[in-house]
């Protein structure tokens, strides 16, 4: 095997663990010398207009083996069938499981030549809803990275498009309530995503006077996210889903350890090795700001999940490790 369609979706517009999962998936299949051809495809996905499925129908032809992203290929389950009739091997890739669209993705999923997903998270919600046995994972690696420096006060810092589904909100909240202790903030995404939700971060931040201590700093990649990283000591994930949470893996690539919410993925990007804690949230604010005063007031318990960060540093997998049992999966 020499040859890869990779067909992806054209309208994410900001940095996502998905879009960054593709694009070092292509990277590092082209340096195990697999020719990978991205096909970026523009459309109103998941859902998929006629002409975003026709599109998608015409990338699939002549194709002979073929990753989709999950979100171009629950729209387009006609398109999937007919190519695997066809002879091609057409395989999923499933960031997430759109419940919302059960009957395609269904449809979608089970005509498909295998599905990968990247964390058992999302592999056993897709199993659970479709009844699926072609599923398997291939879980993110890392770039190499310094460990981070930190900074003094403790500076936080969140990963992560400002969505709703991110809990943005939340964490603000939750920051104003220690506004007495000593800390600073970084919210590191784009505020593009959902300008509206954007909008209410940033006017929480004023109200609550804390545009001194909180900065929304957009969205961040290269240098200036490796400087971000450098200056942190305690990154924070609180999505309301999430089937991994890359930003959690990169940041215990970096000697930082997280806070997650409890009950999602995002628990086992952080794995149980204590480089931080998954907090149940149904307290909501109240909740997370009390898991962050403990880390703050206690250096001990600090000291504790920065050691336990740095060793699960030196033993995240590399991103050849990712592509190589993708090609596995796609050889086998």
């Amino acid at each position: 095997m020499n040859a890869l369609r990779f067909i992806v979706p054209g309208n994410i517009g900001h940095r996502s663990g998905g879009s960054v999962y593709n694009a070092r998936l292509a990277e590092h299949l082209e340096a195990l010398g697999v020719r990978t051809e991205v096909v970026a495809l523009d459309g109103a996905w998941p859902s998929g207009r006629r002409e975003d499925r026709d599109a998608l129908a015409q990338a699939l032809r002549d194709a002979g083996l073929v990753i989709v992203d999950g979100l171009v290929a629950v729209g387009a389950p006609d398109a999937i069938e007919a190519s695997v009739q066809a002879g091609a091997r057409v395989w999923v890739l499933s960031h997430m499981a759109f419940p919302e669209h059960s009957g395609l993705e269904g449809r979608a999923l089970a005509a498909a030549t295998g599905v990968i997903c990247p964390s058992s998270f999302a592999a056993a919600q897709l199993m659970s809803l479709y009844g699926l046995d072609r599923v398997h994972v291939a879980r993110p690696g890392v770039l190499p990275a310094e460990a981070a420096a930190g900074s003094q006060p403790p500076h936080l810092v969140c990963v992560a498009a400002l969505l709703p589904n991110k809990s943005q909100l939340l964490l603000v909240e939750s920051l104003a309530r220690l506004g007495h202790r000593s800390w600073t903030a970084s919210l590191i995404g784009s505020p593009d995503a959902d300008p509206a939700y954007a909008a209410q971060v940033a006017e929480a931040v004023a109200r609550y006077g804390l545009e001194d201590r909180i900065r929304l700093t957009g969205e961040l990649d290269g240098q200036e996210l490796e400087d971000a990283w450098h200056a942190a000591d305690l990154s924070v994930l609180v999505s309301e889903h999430e089937t991994f949470g890359l930003a959690v893996q990169e940041s215990l690539a970096h000697g930082v350890p997280a806070i997650v919410r409890r009950g999602t993925g995002a628990e086992e990007a952080l794995g149980a090795g204590g480089a931080g804690a998954a907090v149940d949230l149904d307290g909501g604010p109240d909740a997370l700001a009390s898991a962050l005063a403990a880390w703050l007031e206690d250096p001990e318990l600090r000291t504790r999940w920065r050691e336990a960060a740095l060793l699960r540093r030196a033993v995240l997998p590399r991103w050849t490790e990712t592509a190589e049992r993708v090609l596995a999966l796609l050889r086998g």
